[in-house]
């Protein structure tokens, strides 16, 4: 699943959900201490290629320490050429299982941002229309107006602490990323945050969010329709804070998801898209590609979507045509997920070709035939497909070294720490220059990539990735090492290799 967007294909059990890519960097500070850098561009006095000057040798130790911090100083900077964001291949399908194409028979797919790839244009409409909502029907400021959506704000992935007003990025060990806590459009201090929980940067599971990203007190952002969201919640505590208005962080929070949840339940979305498909719908050539070329080996396709039917008829008439539903050997719409996957209780609806409910029982699905709302238990009953024979895309997912005691060896370490948040700095302006990537933290994945590789088996930025590779190719995940596997750096070798100093005057140890 994902991004501008990623798709995320899963086996047909899970709720499946990548990254919109790099982003160029706004003038909010990457981190603190640094000036806005550009898109891809060093934080201000980030040393790229001039050497720092070596301090005066006292101590083999110490001498050791600088030539080894040096080497790995250059094979980092080496590492991370300006260019780096495009390296990666947009039209690779990226594996976190093996999946063999040969073994899948059926493909399902979600609608929005999967067969239908929304164009940019659409966020700013999105918030635009929520913040109206909120100062015309719930009555906040008129003040809120002088807020335009931001595109490089914020990025998917992020959890909102309801009760402390932060949007912040979280690592998979539930560990915050320092320089990546904001409060409004301000960022906040490390010490704050730190304060803020305790004296720590971690939240404990219990606050965290839940099964489907929703938390007793913390909000996981998850789809792409989520960013005008974060950015309306982010501009709303920005101007309570900065007119130095009193406010219930739950209050705010809820009015700003409800006013967004307005867009979409009042149909506004659907109009401006269904007034102009040619700005909004996207790559729909590609669409019709990928599902002819499925039908033609032989495959059965369904749809499972939140949308209406009439607002699904439209756009799959404009991308493949009037006989698009003779594709899909079912199509489900208004299906209410997630609780599509986890409530037993609401059964399948036909609709007739007017879009209107019909009274009969359920008993088999039929090619053609439009049903509404329905349950996974259900579909799987009265289709019989299972585990890897399915294959289901959509766009929703759910500390340093010990210092030596001699004034060389900490000045090394204080050249290092300095060395270190300066790449830091680097590599987080790279992607976004408020939050980073979407899938890392410093160090770390982030929460965001932890689910994305628990829910999904592939992930891609789009679903004509799929016209790239023939139809029994095997994917297969990449290998990554564990900590103690597969050295990978210099200083993973054996300490012999390394020539480390006084080695001799250790073997008594071993």
């Amino acid at each position: 699943m994902a991004g501008a967007g990623l798709r995320a294909a899963a086996r047909l059990w899970l709720p499946c959900g990548g990254p919109r890519g790099p982003r160029a960097a706004s003038s909010s500070p990457s981190c603190p201490g640094c000036g806005p850098p550009g898109p891809g561009a060093p934080c201000p006095g980030a040393p790229r290629s001039v050497p720092s000057p070596a301090p005066a040798r006292g101590s083999e130790v110490g001498a050791h320490l600088w030539a080894r911090y040096q080497d790995l100083r250059r094979l980092v900077h080496d590492l991370l050429p300006p260019e780096i964001c495009s390296l990666l291949n947009p039209a690779a399908i990226y594996s976190n299982n093996e999946i063999s194409l040969r073994d899948v028979e059926v493909y399902g797919f979600d609608y929005d941002y999967t067969l239908a790839q929304y164009a940019d244009a659409l966020h700013p409409e999105i918030f635009n229309a929520a913040r109206d909502i909120l100062i015309e029907h719930y009555k906040y400021p008129e003040g809120i107006r002088r807020y335009d959506y931001n595109p490089s704000f914020a990025i998917r992935g992020l959890h909102y602490d309801i009760q402390k007003s932060l949007l912040m990025k979280i690592d998979a060990f539930h560990y915050v990323q320092l320089g990546t806590a904001y409060r409004g459009l301000q960022p906040v201090p490390d010490e704050e945050v730190i304060d803020l929980y305790g004296g720590t940067q971690h939240i404990p599971l219990y606050q965290m969010s839940g099964f489907y990203g929703k938390g007793p007190s913390i909000k996981q952002f998850m789809d792409i329709f989520s960013l005008p969201e974060m950015a309306l919640l982010s501009c709303v505590v920005d101007h309570f804070l900065g007119h130095g208005l009193e406010f219930d962080q739950a209050h705010l929070y809820k009015d700003v998801t409800d006013a967004i949840r307005d867009v979409h339940v009042k149909g506004l979305m659907y109009q401006w898209i269904e007034r102009d498909m040619e700005k909004y719908i996207l790559r729909g050539e590609e669409t019709f590609a990928v599902l002819n070329r499925l039908v033609a080996h032989g495959k059965q396709l369904f749809l499972i979507t939140n949308s209406p039917f009439s607002f699904v008829d439209k756009g799959m008439r404009h991308m493949v045509g009037p006989d698009w539903r003779q594709l899909f050997a079912v199509v489900i719409v208004q299906a209410d997920k997630p609780s599509f996957f986890t409530d037993r209780r609401k059964p399948f609806r036909k609709l007739d070709e007017k879009g209107s409910l019909q009274w009969d029982r359920i008993t088999c699905l039929e090619k053609g035939k439009i049903y509404r709302q329905g349950n996974l238990f259900d579909f799987l009953r009265l289709t019989e497909w299972r585990g890897p024979r399915v294959l289901y895309f959509g766009d929703h997912l759910y500390s340093d070294l010990a210092t030596h005691q001699d004034s060389e060896s900490r000045q090394v370490l204080a050249a290092w720490m300095k060395e270190r948040q300066e790449l830091r700095c680097v590599t987080k302006a790279l992607f976004n220059a408020q939050f980073g990537s979407i899938f890392r933290t410093f160090h770390n994945p982030t929460y965001f990539s932890r689910r994305l590789v628990r829910f999904s088996d592939l992930y891609m930025a789009s679903l004509s990735c799929l016209l790239n590779y023939s139809m029994d190719f095997t994917f297969y995940p990449r290998r990554t090492p564990l900590q103690h596997e597969a050295p990978l750096w210099m200083d993973q070798l054996c300490t012999g290799c390394m020539k480390t100093p006084f080695l001799g005057d250790m073997a008594h140890i071993r």
